[in-house]
């Protein structure tokens, strides 16, 4: 773990600058979500989706499609009004508002879906050429388009945005070619698949339909090469997704007029037919495919860029985030996608990559809207979007996208979300620090709080646990208290260790050092907790008054776990230290270590008991805790009771035995008659070999300070010893009935 209070510790946000090259709205974000939403999916497939779900079932699926990107539409402009975005598109988004752990989970299935667009729409423009020029190798053309687009890419951002200009040209002359066209055939217009011809399932459809509104994410990963994102995305997303729903709205009722099903599902080049002029179709689809495909191919290496750049990818891989020329061309990132592309053209077909790249789309539009929820609900300071969105709209656009996902393949959806899953857990395993904040401490804070105040002040046995408050002083050097503190708390409780400082040179700096360094060793330990370091005169009042306002809400420290001092000198200000923590009803365990034994071998805890009542509940609790703990997992209970003589040993027993085998602690009673022994002989005698006891303490009074001298003279010789001192204004013996919460899963 890296100490953050090293000086010039790096800062990821600041290592590369974002190099703008002054793409506006048209250019940057319009002309690259349009000429992606009009693409290959248009002119090969969409004839094919309206012979399969006739008419009606077609409009349903545009909108529902659109309606998706619509939602996430709203919450892009959300997030990129907010922050300024830089290289990365969604990724960056959502990194910024997430995590990184979060951002990287969705950033690496992003680009692999952007890597195997560019396969998408070349294997797209291959099988439409193949269409026109048999004799050609259909995987060769798509290996040398997919080399050519990737040239493109590779020489300038700008030229590849420019090239798309004469491409939207093409695209619209063949749209209006189209719409003077004329029917090839009689035909009946169907409003839903007939079922007689074995048509694909309606999710089915949807899904290889779905990539053709995901063209939004072309115009978004170029936000580190516009000149105003945060205007930029919002509109020209926006105007795409407006035009793109209206054509597609048009366009069935045209095909549907003009084809029965049948040939609208055999002939993927069907509108070429129908055409006025057919070879405008060609001019249209070449178009589409190939400005898809360099968008595709602008877009994925810059994700990748930023990937690196945050040091998400393997080390090995950190030099995808190198930039080229004064533009920052990410050319190492281009060449490592073009490799994936050319892989994918060479495996691959357009029924095969569609519904892939769907999950990975219909994910990322998830989490998208998800981060735009979560921000508008928490409603944080920090979050000030220019274009306002209602929580409501993002937290639908995510329930929509894993419907969706869900009903077009369940097994699908679930092995996308392991992978990402696989992803997040490995990212956080490397602890990754960032330069940036996220919504993730908003989150915890607003449940924090709703938890609080939904606990109030009220305390109940049933859910009774011990939040201890450890005065370890050097922890390093007293690690006996901390380790019975985990083992009490099962990790479920809230530790906190605390050590008090005396002297007035010491500054805020070096207790919030401090502070690290034992939450440092607590986390080396793998002990979960809080760390806290305060300075006060005296050591003793310090503590008590820490103690008194230490906490929040009703969620303060119920234990407070110290270890015992035979030091003469103190003796009455430590007294006096415990009687304060009973005042303020905590529970108090004073903990006496056997330097030489420590814990032994945590297999034997020997509870000196004198009923439920006072700190008898407690004591029992405690050690079924201990014994029920993985680090003392099954060690043996005895509870131990010293009576005068063998009528008063039956009467115990009889009464004890019942009560024990009620609480179903696994405990064993033990009762042991005196003989004229004196206690302290019994006790020395009979525990001498335990590796734990647990006795109780006597309510501090006037004369408590001999009474704990006489105590400590007691246990002196005896193993590891915890001395218990109940004070909770709570039944104890109503906790232990409902002791099996406490188990270790």
């Amino acid at each position: 773990m890296k100490n953050p209070f090293r000086r010039n510790a790096p800062d990821r946000e600041q290592v590369v600058p974002s190099v703008k090259t002054g793409l506006g709205t048209f250019g940057g974000v319009f002309t690259p979500s349009l000429l992606t939403i009009l693409g290959v999916i248009m002119y090969l497939r969409f004839g094919w989706v309206v012979g399969n779900v006739g008419l009606l079932g077609t409009l349903i699926i545009v909108t529902l499609g659109t309606a998706i990107t619509f939602l996430t539409a709203l919450s892009i402009a959300a997030i990129a009004t907010d922050q300024q975005v830089r290289t990365g598109g969604a990724y960056y988004m959502i990194s910024r508002s997430l995590g990184i752990e979060i951002g990287g989970a969705i950033g690496i299935p992003l680009y692999i879906a952007l890597a195997l667009s560019v396969a998408l729409y070349t294997v797209g423009f291959a099988e439409s050429v193949t269409s026109v020029f048999p004799s050609l190798d259909f995987k060769t053309v798509g290996l040398v388009t997919t080399l050519g687009v990737a040239t493109l890419a590779t020489i300038s951002a700008k030229v590849a945005i420019r090239a798309q200009y004469f491409i939207m040209f093409g695209i619209v002359l063949s749209l209006i070619s189209l719409f003077f066209g004329s029917p090839i055939e009689d035909t009946t217009i169907e409003m839903w698949g007939a079922a007689d011809r074995n048509s694909e399932d309606f999710w089915v459809v949807f899904a290889v339909f779905f990539p053709a509104v995901t063209g939004i994410m072309s115009g978004i990963n170029m936000s580190g090469d516009l000149k105003n994102p945060s205007k930029s995305i919002p509109r020209g997303t926006f105007a795409a997704i407006g035009v793109g729903y209206v054509i597609y709205m048009i366009l069935p009722i045209i095909l549907a007029n003009r084809a029965d099903a049948l040939s609208l599902i055999d002939d993927p080049m069907i509108m070429r037919k129908m055409a006025y002029w057919g070879d405008a179709i060609l001019i249209g689809v070449w178009g589409a495919t190939l400005s898809s495909a360099v968008g595709s191919i602008l877009g994925a290496p810059r994700v990748l860029q930023a990937l690196a750049r945050d040091r998400v990818l393997p080390r090995s891989l950190g030099w995808l985030g190198k930039g080229s020329a004064n533009d920052d061309a990410p050319r190492y990132g281009t060449v490592f996608t073009l490799a994936i592309a050319l892989v994918a053209v060479y495996m691959g077909n357009l029924n095969i990559l569609a519904p892939v790249l769907t999950m990975f789309f219909l994910t990322t539009y998830g989490i998208l809207n998800a981060a735009a929820g979560i921000e508008g609900v928490l409603d944080s300071p920090s979050f000030r979007p220019s274009f306002k969105v209602h929580w409501i709209f993002s937290l639908l656009g995510t329930l929509g996208c894993i419907a969706v996902m869900l009903l077009i393949n369940a097994l699908a959806t679930a092995l996308a979300l392991a992978f990402i899953l696989v992803v997040f857990f490995w990212l956080q395993s490397r602890e990754m620090k960032t330069a940036w904040g996220d919504v993730r401490r908003g989150l915890w804070m607003a449940v924090i709080r709703a938890g609080l105040l939904s606990l109030g002040q009220k305390k109940e046995s049933k859910t009774w646990r011990p939040n201890p408050l450890v005065l370890s002083g050097a922890p390093t050097k007293r690690w006996h208290l901390i380790d019975f503190a985990a083992s009490i708390t099962h990790n479920r409780g809230i530790l906190t260790v605390a050590t008090v400082l005396t002297g007035n040179q010491i500054d805020n700096e070096r207790r919030k050092r401090m502070e690290y360094n034992i939450q440092d060793f607590l986390s080396k330990r793998s002990a979960r907790g809080f760390a806290r370091v305060i300075s006060a005169p005296n050591p003793f009042k310090g503590a008590a008054e820490f103690v008194k306002f230490y906490g929040l809400g009703s969620i303060v420290p119920n234990t407070i776990i110290l270890g015992d001092s035979e030091n003469e000198a103190i003796r009455q200000e430590y007294c006096d230290m415990i009687a304060q923590f009973h005042t303020l009803k905590r529970n108090v365990i004073i903990v006496h270590d056997n330097e030489e034994k420590g814990f032994g071998n945590r297999e034997r805890i020997d509870l000196w008991w004198g009923g439920l009542k006072g700190n008898g509940g407690l004591l029992m609790l405690l050690a079924y805790l201990m014994q029920s703990s993985l680090a003392w997992y099954d060690a043996k209970v005895r509870i131990k009771m010293m009576v005068p003589n063998e009528k008063a040993a039956k009467d115990a027993r009889r009464n004890l035995s019942a009560v024990i085998k009620k609480l179903r602690t696994g405990a064993v009673l033990e009762v042991i008659i005196s003989d004229g022994r004196s206690f302290d002989t019994v006790l020395h005698e009979s525990s001498a070999d335990a590796d734990l006891i647990f006795m109780g303490m006597a309510l501090p009074g006037a004369h408590f300070i001999d009474y704990y001298t006489k105590l400590q003279q007691r246990i002196r010789s005896l193993p590891t010893t915890v001395m218990v001192l109940a004070a909770e204004e709570i039944s104890f013996g109503e906790v232990l009935m409902q002791q099996d919460a406490f188990r270790e899963d």
